[in-house]
């Protein structure tokens, strides 16, 4: 063991000089190429500091409980007391910021590319992930692959041996279980945080295991276990230390952040702004030829139409916006300038949002025999034009389908490109929708309609290479909704609306630029029922658990038994479980699981895409005769080839589980190519309805409908003939019988309908038929996925035939629909129901009897004014297109707006209700209604609010039919919950399905 010690430090003090030669080599490289950078008057503090005095104490601050009731917090080791844990942070932050100048200097650059390495650019990607870290520990510690330790590393996503779960999901959590019992040394190494930069940049320079080995060697014979963990966080990015970069450069400048929006760049913030009393001034602030720059971004949808234009400032002389298709593919930055020194006499360059370079890929100039774009850009830019900046999209165009492919094969793409620059495959695309800098002039100041001005005199479409993305001039919520309903056709990824009189923000989510996406699809029903075959373990706080599965539908080949039976791959999901499911699958599935070997997989009982290639590999599979079956609603269908269906869903989410079924009754491949088939069948015959009906109006022709004789329902009313004549000359379709006011079967209605003139037939193909129905069986369904046509309350016929024999003068007087009277409506129909009651719910064309009058008093709501504070958190956005909300309980109720019933009482508690009464009901809704406002989400104290998404109910149910009777009108029914459901989704993080969570 001694001789081993030996070796090892024989070789590390090789290595060492070896490291000081390079150090000395990059200095005076620095010094030549940045003469005016910030010098450092000492060393650089040793890397052990950034854990002990940053590091540890941020994430102590992050793991104290920051509920919404929480008590301040006492005097503690990292600030005085009643100090938020955002002031906890900052001092800490500051505290280290503060040690650094007085102790080292003004160049804080290596320790900002430690602390925040994802913002980085000037150090390469290492290329490693956590399994070549694994492979790279074991020779280093040179333990046998098949020792606890090396299983640990290798599969750090799944419990340790010896049924421990410790560290699961934290790879680096992991390596530290097994480097602390086999360390070099048991104290912090010599290294500071230079010498650790110098070589890591040395690393990064590096692809060959052979080469990064004596490396790891090196680190490990100078650092002990703890410095190991956090060196190999900053190698995978993975800090998670409790602050982002803005925390840290709104401290370290008060430019900084404004300066890395518009460079991309940390070493510029740390060299150019070392001395906070200088400010950027003028053209600094801008962007600029070259520079890469944080863009603007689209903010998520949270609110209904009505409030995302009302944010948009609209006014009776302007009130246009722009709708424009959110495009599937990769945001991407172009900046072209002329340069005589260049072949072709103009230089590119390519960079995506995340800042990293593409310009290898797409070109650097007109006669670049390797670019997969610019060769084909003579014709694009018209003349005059000396430089420029583009926004846009980078997308996968099918020359084949003239459509746009998904944008998991862009690179593939511009590959292909490369070799092949006139391929009739797939070609990658650029569309362009912001022109930011032409000729010497930053726009980003100037509005976005002038911006397009620019834009559009300043560049030719290239077809099917570069290309202006279009838009279309709204002024109305309607054109949105009509621009929805054709992405979804279109299985787009949405709509962007932009206020087109806004400038642009650099690195900003705001209410200029707002994204609508489709809702979860049902053409093929509210959810899909799919056997769960493999499954995936977690990281983070799912770490040592199954926290995604991955589902599969059963393809028959065969006589019914498993043996002639596979299971085909279909999706993944990981959305929407709670931990009471966890726990269920846990407790159902306990010991059927088997890991997945590679080498042998089970090809008897499940496929994946790519077959060979295993394409989506689970971690263990299940026997599916063994498994369970869960319930999925998603986003739409989409191709795929990483599923061995050649399909998946799109952004599935899981809903519950169906205990009540098996393997057998679940959905199977061929089950779901009907459901295709049927849903692609439903919408060619509606385009194809829609074409008659329109060729009908043109001729002005009527057809008689079909009139139905007789019913086998039992009628108690014989006919007795017409009683008024206001439905003559109609026709009905009755679905069902009515439930209320007054209970009548279906053969009544039929009566009641041909005795005041109306006709009766058995289908409703024509559009001006009327629909009649109380509840919604699979043909009201049928229906509402259509939209072509209303479905009208019997209450309607009843309040008609009353109008009418209350007013003798006009016996054919037909009542405007109400929201009351319509089951569902399509838009046109509910605008107008909206418009025909006042806000208190009273008609304006139907008169209104003493007993309807006392229920208008009993249902009418106390009038309020909305409260606009009552968003009581923001959270930094991620960088991320989607944000990954699972880290940050601050969104969790982002968009979901509350209404909170106590009971006798209509309106949202305050402090001192909870103190007077002390009731447990009222603490209970006191403290749900401060996790939504924590959480993001909106409170609200009127019912008939249209953009309340949830109803919660507290113990009193006394009012829970009153509310269920005055929300069913409302156009998107809201949710009713208890309060279990606010504290449930506080826990989980998540949204949760509110089917588990009605009040009953």
């Amino acid at each position: 063991m001694a001789r081993v010690r030996d070796i090892r430090m024989q070789d590390a003090d090789a290595a060492e000089e070896e490291r000081k030669q390079y150090i000395g080599e990059n200095l005076k490289e620095l010094d030549t190429n940045y003469p005016n950078r910030p010098h450092n008057h000492s060393k650089t503090l040793p890397f052990h500091e950034l854990y002990s005095s940053l590091f540890n104490p941020l994430n102590e601050n992050k793991k104290k409980p920051t509920g919404p009731v929480q008590a301040r917090r006492k005097q503690g080791p990292h600030g005085p007391a009643n100090l938020s844990p955002h002031e906890v942070r900052r001092n800490i932050v500051e505290r280290f910021i503060s040690r650094w100048r007085n102790e080292v200097g003004n160049d804080i650059y290596p320790a900002f590319r430690l602390i925040v390495p994802e913002k980085d650019r000037d150090r390469s990607m290492y290329g490693l992930k956590e399994k070549a870290i694994a492979k790279i520990l074991i020779k280093v510690l040179r333990i046998d692959r098949n020792s606890d330790g090396a299983y640990g590393m290798l599969n750090w996503k799944l419990p340790g041996r010896n049924s421990t779960t410790a560290n699961a999901g934290d790879f680096a959590g992991r390596c530290y279980e097994v480097l602390k019992g086999r360390q070099m040394r048991s104290s912090p190494g010599l290294y500071t945080i230079g010498d650790v930069n110098e070589m890591l940049n040395r690393l990064s320079a590096i692809s060959k295991e052979e080469e990064q080995l004596p490396l790891f060697q090196q680190f490990y014979s100078h650092m002990n276990a703890e410095e190991m963990t956090w060196l190999i966080r900053i190698i995978l990015r993975q800090m998670k230390v409790g602050a982002t970069e803005k925390t840290f450069f709104d401290i370290w400048h008060p430019d900084a952040e404004q300066l890395f929006n518009i460079s991309s760049s940390l070493r510029r913030v740390c060299w150019e702004l070392y001395d906070p009393t200088l400010r950027l001034q003028g053209s600094e602030v801008g962007v600029a030829l070259m520079q890469c720059f944080q863009p603007q971004l689209a903010q998520f949808q949270e609110h209904t139409f009505d409030k995302v234009l009302s944010k948009m400032h609209l006014t009776e002389d302007d009130n246009v916006f722009w709708i424009e298709e959110k495009l599937d593919g990769e945001r991407m930055q172009l900046h072209m300038v002329q340069d005589e020194s260049v072949a072709g006499g103009v230089r590119f360059n390519f960079w995506s949002r995340k800042a990293k370079d593409y310009t290898y890929l797409y070109g650097n100039g007109l006669q670049d025999e390797n670019s997969a774009l610019t060769r084909h850009l003579r014709k694009a830019f018209k003349d005059g034009v000396r430089n420029i900046i583009l926004d846009g999209e980078m997308i996968t165009w099918s020359m084949e389908q003239k459509a746009i492919v998904p944008f998991g094969t862009l690179k593939t793409a511009a590959l292909s490109e490369q070799k092949n620059p006139y391929g009739l495959t797939n070609r990658p695309v650029f569309r362009v929708f912001d022109c930011l800098f032409l000729n010497d002039t930053p726009l980003t100041k100037y509005t976005l309609r002038d911006r397009r001005r620019a834009l559009e005199s300043s560049i030719e479409n290239v077809p099917d290479r570069l290309e202006i993305h279009p838009y279309q001039q709204a002024s109305s919520k309607k054109e949105i909704e009509t621009e929805l309903r054709k992405v979804v056709a279109d299985s787009s990824e949405g709509l962007v609306i932009k206020n087109p009189r806004s400038i642009y923000r650099l690195n900003s989510r705001n209410d200029d630029w707002v994204k609508v996406k489709p809702e979860y699809m049902s053409e093929f029903g509210e959810e899909l029922d799919c056997v769960v075959i493999g499954g995936y373990y977690g990281s983070g706080h799912r770490g040592g658990n199954l926290s995604s599965f991955l589902c599969g539908l059963r393809f028959d080949s065969g006589p019914k038994s498993l043996s002639t039976q596979v299971f085909h791959s279909f999706f993944k999901v990981g959305g929407g479980f709670a931990a009471q499911d966890y726990a269920e699958i846990r407790e159902r599935t306990e010991g059927k699981w088997v890991t997945w070997d590679p080498k042998k997989p089970p090809k008897h009982l499940i496929e994946l895409g790519g077959l060979d290639k295993q394409y989506e590999r689970p971690d263990v599979y299940i026997n599916p005769r063994d498994s369970l079956v869960v319930s999925v609603k998603a986003a739409s269908v989409t191709p795929t080839d990483q599923f061995r269906t050649q399909f998946t869903l799109r952004f599935p989410r899981f809903k519950k589980l169906r205990l009540d079924k098996d393997w057998e009754s679940a959905l199977t491949y061929q089950g779901f190519l009907d459901l295709k088939h049927n849903a692609e069948q439903e919408q060619q015959e509606k385009k194809f309805e829609l074409m008659a009906n329109r060729k009908q109006r043109s001729t002005r022709s009527r057809k008689r409908p079909l009139i139905v004789a007789g019913t086998n329902e039992r009628v108690e009313t014989p006919y007795a003939g017409p009683q008024t004549r206001v439905f003559e000359g109609m026709t009905f379709h009755v679905l069902t019988e009515a439930l209320k006011p007054q209970k009548r079967n279906k053969a009544e209605l039929e009566q009641l309908i041909k005795s005041n003139g109306g006709n009766i037939i058995a289908n409703a193909r024509d559009e001006k038929i009327i629909c009649i129905a109380d509840r919604r069986p699979l043909a009201v369904a049928a229906i509402e996925k259509r939209q072509d046509r209303s479905v009208v309350r019997p209450l309607w016929l009843f309040d008609c035939i009353a109008q009418s024999n209350a007013d003798a003068s006009r016996p054919k007087y037909l009542l405007p629909y109400e929201p009351s009277h319509l089951l569902f409506g399509i838009e046109e129909d509910q605008l107008s129901a909206d418009n025909n009651i006042d806000k208190y719910g009273d008609s304006y064309a139907r008169d209104l009897t003493p007993d309807g009058l006392k229920e208008l008093f009993r249902v009418m709501p106390k009038m309020e004014e909305e409260d606009d504070d009552d968003e009581v958190m923001d959270v930094d956005d991620a960088e991320g297109d989607e944000i990954d909300m699972g880290g940050l309980p601050g969104c969790v109720f982002r968009g979901v707006v509350v209404y909170f019933d106590n009971g006798s009482s209509d309106t949202v508690m305050e402090d001192e209700d909870v103190c007077s009464t002390g009731k447990e009901d009222k603490l209970s809704m006191f403290l749900a209604t401060n996790i939504v406002r924590f959480g993001s989400g909106r409170t609200c104290g009127d019912l008939d609010d249209c953009n309340i998404t949830h109803v919660v109910i507290g113990k009193d149910r006394s009012r829970l039919k009153d509310i269920r009777s005055q929300i069913s009108h409302k156009t998107k029914v809201p949710r009713m919950v208890t309060t279990e459901w606010i504290q449930e989704c506080w826990t989980e993080k998540t949204l949760l399905d509110e089917e588990r969570f009605t009040p009953q």
